[in-house]
């Protein structure tokens, strides 16, 4: 029997959470930046959900102050074990796929000149902007390691493709999607196995909301989350001095 109680999170959990994080916190420093430069940041705006198969649902009653911001979905895909790499009794090198999908909204508006401007190119540049800020965002060379290292060996992107969006097997009106396939390499490891040393630490809560879109709350209390929810302890580190909540369906 084994005589530990395996109340620990995967890596492949911390991995994606982690992802999640990151992409949630630059986008908040993006619009900060955009601010102080002049521009829109509406412009550089992402909302970040984690495991959800279909957050494009949000865009099919668009109303009046419905936040058509574009979507990012993380989603685990898959791993794969190389078992030469491994050892049999504490450690699996893994190659674990993510799936990131983001998706872009237009509405079709009448145009001046005459005639309209259809909504599926509005949304097709909505989600290009986004797959432009997640691939940036993650290759970034602070992001060498998802700012995991000591667990993470490697990420990148192995495939970028645009798809449409079906509901009951029909195309989603005014939505496009793109996928990023991003692979990632680090161990998964045994349970009597205490790898927590190599990970800086830093204590957040991870909470899980009905829309599971990911918020924050800064240190300073300017971005302050809405909701309820069920909250679990987490222990990655998220830069300097950051604390965060992230919120989930």
């Amino acid at each position: 029997m084994i005589p530990k109680l395996i109340d620990k999170q995967d890596n492949f959990e911390i991995v994606r959470d982690k992802v999640a994080a990151i992409l949630k916190l630059e986008v908040v420093n993006q619009m900060a930046l955009a601010t102080a430069a002049g521009k829109d940041p509406d412009d550089w705006k992402l909302r970040i959900f984690v495991e959800r198969s279909n957050p494009w649902e949000e865009f099919l009653n668009v109303e009046g102050e419905t936040d058509l911001s574009p979507l990012v979905n993380i989603w685990f895909n898959n791993s794969g074990f190389n078992k030469k790499a491994s050892n049999v009794m504490e450690r699996q090198a893994s190659l674990t796929t993510y799936n990131i999908d983001c998706y872009g909204y237009g509405a079709t508006k009448n145009n001046p000149a005459g005639g309209h401007i259809p909504g599926d190119q509005e949304a097709a540049f909505e989600v290009q902007k986004a797959i432009r800020l997640v691939r940036n965002i993650l290759m970034a060379g602070e992001n060498t390691y998802l700012q995991l290292r000591g667990l993470v060996w490697s990420r990148w992107p192995r495939a970028i493709t645009e798809f449409q969006p079906q509901i009951d097997n029909r195309a989603l009106q005014n939505v496009i999607g793109a996928r990023i396939a991003l692979d990632v390499e680090f161990n998964e490891l045994s349970p009597q196995v205490d790898d927590s040393n190599k990970i800086e630490i830093l204590a957040i809560k991870i909470t899980r909301l009905d829309s599971g879109e990911i918020v924050i709350t800064a240190n300073d209390g300017d971005l302050v989350t809405a909701g309820d929810g069920q909250s679990t302890a987490g222990g990655y580190s998220l830069g300097e001095g950051a604390e965060i909540d992230l919120q989930y369906p």
